[in-house]
């Protein structure tokens, strides 16, 4: 079961990769979403999804019984999730401006910076 996890988990981080190598900006965000999503199922799967108890100390205990799921991952997972949303907000709206400023959202289109040169040469001579 772990290894169907492992191959569907490989499968989602390579089509991100795949989506964030792409030269339109829409997709690069999209990629970004899906490599997050890969991250938080790897994080997940790290604190034992099959387990059938789940993470909570009972009355009169002191500590989680030993085939309990691990609580940290999925406190880490639902913050990741929520970091996640707000960079794919952010990255959503800064897409949304390039638009706006560019007229287009393939990033060989948006060349400003370029064509101002690089401020490491100078057309001066020192001597």
């Amino acid at each position: 079961m772990h290894l169907l996890f492992a191959f569907a988990i490989a499968v989602i981080a390579g089509c991100s990769l795949y989506l964030i190598l792409s030269r339109h900006i829409v997709r690069i965000l999209l990629g970004v979403t899906m490599l997050s999503a890969a991250i938080n199922l790897v994080i997940f799967l790290s604190g034992r999804i099959v387990s059938n108890v789940p993470a909570v100390i009972r009355a009169g205990e002191s500590s989680l019984t030993a085939d309990a799921a691990n609580p940290l991952p999925q406190a880490l997972v639902l913050t990741a999730i929520v970091i996640g949303f707000s960079l794919t907000a952010f990255f959503a709206a800064l897409a949304l401006q390039t638009y706006r400023s560019f007229g287009s959202v393939d990033t060989r289109d948006i060349g400003a910076a370029e064509r101002l040169g690089s401020p490491f040469t100078s057309t001066k001579d020192h001597t």
